[in-house]
């Protein structure tokens, strides 16, 4: 156990250490500034690290390769947040007066920043991009026009691994009288899936035991005692940070077979099972996004960017991390791009971005002119519709990568966008909200 703690505090402190000796952009008059509530220290900077590295490189790329958007360069800062809410809320603060036009868009990363935030971005509007995070019934535009889920929300990707489950059970048919032990973070960020598993739990006939897990989930030894009294056919892994790897080694430590779990898209990358050894091997967790360097745009950051020593750190280039981060930037770009279209090629507003977001187009032949390829599911927001895919695939750690286990796929989508529409509902009766499209 204390062999992967020694690697994951070393990879956290080089990541910080990298953070530091990264290229500062300055905001700069005339530019399109980005303000980043990023974290790159604490329980859970070597997972920030790794997001936020990909971010800021591709936002590097697009003023090296194309001289920014439209001819309007970028400029951004990190405001480092460690994973704090009250930290999030005091960064969010300060990037907000930063510019003229505002911080185009925030990306909190972290569902209970986007909590605390969430009212504050109405007020000042400035669009709120999650992506595969967040408050999930903000994918209804209509009462949540600031908020966007984008990519898929919480309750797809829980839908979904239930889908998966099933299949390898031989259909969804045999998952009734199955165990299911749902074993998540002790924060919003894992209270997100409770109303739709409970939901599938009685559609599907399955029982589900919810068991929390303290932050910063470095301690999991009277939950897995539980899971090891219950024994179930399956446990889904709703980790993050150090809490996922610790999961991993716990479960091998008391003989849970890792091919019985799965973990949602935050609890699916390298730095988690890298830390965790060979009591990786076999897991299997969602994604938003492939891993790998073979993508054309990966290509052009190392040759853009890295080849003149502009960017992070190079070992993190490819990783799922990474790039999710990457495509992050890649749909602010866009969206920012998005924006000129209707309010002319200069520095847009967050009212004039949150526009453009909420029509975007992305489809698979705008993804591979963008050098992403199949990296990324095609995406269409729209009022109704904020994440615009809910697309989920699967992959398994080999031991030494990710392998694909499965093709882009829904979960029950159905399911999903009625309880967003009952949730959305109450959320806009408790607040006054009148749902409706902005122009």
């Amino acid at each position: 156990m204390q062999t992967w703690k020694r690697t994951l505090i070393g990879l956290v402190a080089g990541l910080a250490a990298a953070a530091s000796t990264l290229p500062a952009s300055a905001q700069q008059a005339g530019t399109q500034f980005i303000g980043i509530t990023g974290y790159r220290v604490g329980p859970y900077g070597a997972n920030g690290a790794a997001f936020f590295g990909g971010f800021t490189d591709y936002l590097a790329m697009i003023n090296e390769r194309d001289g920014g958007v439209n001819g309007v360069k970028l400029s951004w800062e990190e405001c480092e947040t460690e994973y704090n809410n009250a930290k999030g809320v005091e960064c969010y603060e300060r990037l907000k007066t930063k510019s003229a036009t505002g911080p185009t868009a925030i990306h909190p990363m972290s569902t209970g920043i986007t909590y605390a935030i969430l009212d504050k971005a109405v007020t000042d509007k400035i669009p709120l991009i999650t992506l595969g995070y967040g408050r999930t019934d903000a994918t209804d535009g209509r009462v949540f026009p600031w908020v966007f889920p984008i990519l898929s929300n919480y309750w797809d990707a829980a839908t979904g691994i239930v889908k998966f489950i099933g299949e390898k059970e031989g259909g969804a048919a045999n998952l009734k009288g199955k165990k299911i032990v749902l074993l998540y973070h002790d924060s919003a960020y894992g209270k997100e899936p409770h109303p739709v598993l409970e939901a599938e739990a009685k559609k599907l006939g399955f029982e589900l035991k919810m068991i929390p897990v303290p932050h910063p989930g470095n301690e999991q030894q009277s939950q897995w005692l539980q899971i090891r009294q219950y024994q179930p056919n399956w446990v889904i892994l709703w980790g993050w940070g150090v809490m996922s790897a610790t999961a991993l080694q716990t479960a091998q430590k008391v003989g849970f077979p890792r091919e019985k779990m799965v973990g949602n898209w935050w609890a699916g990358s390298e730095i988690d099972t890298v830390a965790a050894g060979p009591a990786a091997t076999g897991y299997y967790a969602a994604s938003l996004n492939l891993a790998g360097k073979g993508f054309p745009v990966v290509k052009d950051i190392e040759d853009k960017v890295y080849a003149k020593g502009k960017g992070g750190d190079a070992k993190l280039v490819g990783t799922v991390l990474w790039n999710r981060g990457m495509a992050a930037a890649m749909i602010t770009v866009e969206a920012v791009r998005k924006a000129q279209e209707k309010y002319g090629k200069k520095p847009v507003s967050g009212e004039q971005v949150r526009w453009g977001i909420e029509n975007l187009k992305l489809d698979a032949g705008r993804m591979k002119a963008l050098g992403f390829n199949t990296m990324l599911p095609p995406l269409e927001v729209s009022c109704q519709d904020h994440g615009g895919s809910g697309q989920v695939r699967f992959q398994q750690w080999t031991g030494t990568e990710w392998k694909s286990a499965s093709d882009w796929m829904r979960g029950d989508s159905v399911l999903v966008r009625k309880m967003i529409e009952e949730s959305a509902a109450k959320y806009a009766a408790e607040k006054g909200i009148k749902p409706g499209c902005a122009s």
